[in-house]
C-alpha cells in the first residue's frame, strides 16, 4: 500500500514538510511552464531524487504506464484539433506540428510531476504527510478529509469487491443491455448506502472516544540543515526553469 515509503535513503529521511513544499513549488512551476525545452530539463529533478531514494525503477515505470494510458488519448485528438503547420494527414484529418508539440509538452510535464510526487511524497507514509499538513497550518477539515479518504478508500473497495463476487455467484455476465446497466446502478447505490452506514458507525465510535474535530499533535518535526538545503535547491532549480526557453 505504501511500498515506496519503505526505505532509509536520504530522501526518505527528509522532513515531510520539506517534501510537501518542494513537491508543491516544483509541480506548480512545471504545470505553468510553456517551453518544451524547460520541461525536458525539469526531468533532471525527479530523476536525481529517484536515484537518491533508490526505490525500484520497475515499480516506478508501472505507475507511469497507468498515467500515460490516459495521456495517450491526447495524442489521438490534439494533433488533429490544434491549428498550425500540417505535418501529415490521414484522409480528411490533418496532424499539425503545433498539435504534436502541445501533446508532447503535456506528456513531458505530466510525467515530470508524477515522478516528483513519487520521489518525494511517495517516500513518506501517508500518516506522516497528514501530520506535516497540520504543521503547515492546512485547515483541519481538509486534513481530516485527506486522512479519512486514504484510511477508508480501501474499505470501500473491499465492499465493492464483495458486491461483485455476489454478482458472480448469481451467474451475472455483463453485456451491453439494460439488465447490465441496471445491475451496475444497483451496485453503485448499494455501495453508497453501505458507505454511508459505515461512516455513521465511524462517527459514533470516534465520539465515544472523545473526538471533537481535532487531532492533537504529540510529536513535532524539526527541520535539519539537509532539509533547508533541499528546499532551497528545489526552489532555485524551479526558478531557473522559468528563464529557460
Amino acid at each position: 500500500m505504501e511500498e515506496f515509503a519503505l526505505g532509509q535513503s536520504i530522501v526518505h529521511r527528509f522532513d515531510p514538510r520539506a517534501k510537501i513544499v518542494m513537491a508543491l513549488f516544483f509541480s506548480v512551476v512545471v504545470a505553468l511552464e510553456k517551453s518544451i525545452h524547460a520541461s525536458l530539463v525539469a526531468f533532471a529533478f525527479p530523476i536525481v531524487l529517484l536515484i537518491l531514494a533508490d526505490i525500484g525503477w520497475t515499480k516506478v515505470f508501472g505507475r507511469l504506464v497507468i498515467v500515460n494510458a490516459f495521456i495517450a488519448f491526447l495524442w489521438i485528438f490534439l494533433p488533429f484539433t490544434v491549428k498550425g503547420q500540417v505535418v501529415w494527414s490521414i484522409g480528411p484529418l490533418e496532424a499539425t506540428r503545433e498539435g504534436l508539440l502541445r501533446a508532447a509538452l503535456i506528456t513531458v510535464k505530466s510525467n515530470a510531476v508524477v515522478l516528483t510526487i513519487i520521489a518525494l511524497l511517495g517516500t513518506s507514509p501517508v500518516f506522516n504527510l497528514v501530520h506535516a499538513l497540520s504543521h503547515l497550518y492546512v485547515p483541519d477539515k481538509l486534513v481530516h478529509l485527506f486522512f479519512f479518504c486514504f484510511r477508508y478508500v480501501h474499505v470501500i473497495h473491499d465492499e465493492y469487491s464483495r458486491l461483485m463476487e455476489t454478482l458472480k455467484i448469481r451467474a451475472f455476465h455483463p453485456g451491453t443491455n439494460m439488465h447490465t446497466y441496471r445491475t451496475y446502478a444497483y451496485v453503485v447505490g448499494m455501495l453508497l448506502v453501505r458507505s454511508y452506514d459505515r461512516s455513521q458507525r465511524i462517527v459514533a465510535a470516534m465520539k465515544c472516544r472523545g473526538f471533537k474535530g481535532k487531532f492533537y499533535i504529540l510529536h513535532h518535526y524539526e527541520m535539519k540543515r539537509a532539509d533547508y538545503l533541499a528546499v532551497a535547491t528545489s526552489i532555485l532549480f524551479s526558478a531557473a526553469l522559468l528563464v529557460i526557453r
